[in-house]
């Protein structure tokens, strides 16, 4: 019998538990051990819970049990989370977590922590959800020289701009929806500003990469300033407005960033809608991979939470090979390096923008407004075009046109 504990009984605390309860059979059979949750550690009391017996605000009671062999973090943020991750590592117990933020600012000293002290530090639910993907990064496709990740990580973006596409919404009133569906939060700063979908491409990125990105060095750019006029030009030149996070190798090193991009109808990530997640991966030997699923929610993710946990069980005498070397402000090249078509708003005449930049694609117009595609061509070059007297009104790349 191994002994686990669950710091944290939010959505996806309380969703682990209950999938160890629920599933307890097969999950000891895929883990050779029964799986026990002998503590949930929270500030709060959940008298009408079944699992109220297992409730303690003591932290110290599960460091010190030698027991408990694997500590489930889900409590977020980097404060206490990190401060109790760093003391269950140096005690010599496994922890596994969903903590995207932890992961994204400490996962290089947290992961160097738990080498030295003999366990794993396992965060297979901290990007994607339910999606299977830290996994396969760091063992099915290991054999492969990985050259770009890129994808839809943030649930909340990708169910409102579906609704600005397929409904006609503004983007207002889409948050507002969103939010009394429970897919946005009151302050929805870290999801419609690209905050969270940075963490959790800064993740696959130090993975795939080799180095620590860390987020602060990364660009984000949300959905904020999208406009219906948008999603009515880009539809017209046949494309729909997805908010992509981006690794993908300039020279050495990864360009990392997250923007809203056009992404063509008949392109797989052009389908993902609502709150569904979608990953592409490509590979030097295997080609492109996309992994498609569930991206957040209570019991998605603590499937995923419930997989590192076994895995934690499995390799209980036997560390996880699973890490990246220190990182830097020089592991990031600047993205605006890369090359790519554009799309630009904007209420310049058409011979203005021709003149600056040649052979383009015209939309239609609203009002004084037209938007165009424009060849490939990198961000700084579109920049330069830009300070010769034409106002942009939306700037966004265009994925996968050459």
């Amino acid at each position: 019998m191994v002994k686990i504990a669950v710091l944290g009984f939010g959505v996806v605390g309380s969703g682990t538990v209950e999938a160890f309860d629920r599933n307890s059979a097969i999950i000891a059979q895929n883990a050779g051990h029964d799986i026990q949750v002998k503590y949930i550690l929270d500030i709060r009391d959940f008298p009408d819970s079944p699992y109220n017996n297992l409730l303690t605000g003591d932290f110290e009671k599960i460091v010190s049990d030698p027991d408990v062999a694997v500590v489930v973090e889900t409590i977020g943020g980097v404060g206490p989370a990190f401060d109790y991750t760093k003391r269950c590592l140096s005690a010599g117990k496994s922890v596994v977590t969903s903590n995207k933020e932890l992961v994204a600012a400490h996962g290089y000293e947290l992961l160097e922590m738990a080498s030295a002290n003999g366990v794993n530090y396992l965060f297979e639910a901290s990007v994607g959800g339910g999606i299977p993907i830290i996994r396969p990064i760091a063992q099915c496709i290991a054999a492969n020289q990985i050259n770009e990740i890129y994808g839809i990580v943030n649930g909340t973006t990708n169910y409102i701009l579906t609704e600005m596409v397929k409904n006609g919404a503004e983007f207002s009133d889409a948050l507002a929806d969103a939010q009394r569906k429970g897919y946005a939060e009151a302050d929805p700063s870290a999801d419609i500003d690209g905050h969270d979908a940075c963490r959790k491409i800064c993740i696959l990125a130090s993975l795939a990469f080799g180095k620590h990105i860390y987020p602060e060095y990364a660009s984000h750019e949300g959905i904020r300033g999208i406009s219906s006029n948008d999603v009515h030009f880009a539809g017209e030149l046949g494309y729909k407005i997805k908010l992509v996070a981006r690794a993908r190798v300039l020279g050495d090193i990864p360009a990392v960033y997250v923007a809203p991009h056009l992404i063509s109808h008949d392109n797989l990530l052009a389908g993902v809608d609502g709150v569904m997640n979608a990953v592409v991966v490509r590979g030097n030997i295997v080609g492109d991979l996309m992994f498609y699923g569930a991206g957040a929610g209570k019991m998605p993710t603590a499937s995923a939470v419930a997989a590192d946990v076994i895995d934690a069980v499995k390799h209980m005498k036997l560390r996880k090979l699973i890490g990246w070397e220190e990182g830097g402000e020089d592991s990031v090249a600047d993205h605006m390096l890369l090359e790519s078509a554009w799309y630009i708003r904007t209420d310049a005449s058409r011979e203005k923008i021709s003149h600056e930049f040649g052979e383009v694609i015209f939309s239609g117009s609203i009002g004084s407004e037209c938007a165009f595609k424009t060849t490939f061509m990198s961000g700084r070059k579109v920049q330069e075009l830009l300070e010769r007297g034409i106002s942009a009104l939306s700037l966004f790349r265009v994925l996968g046109d050459h």
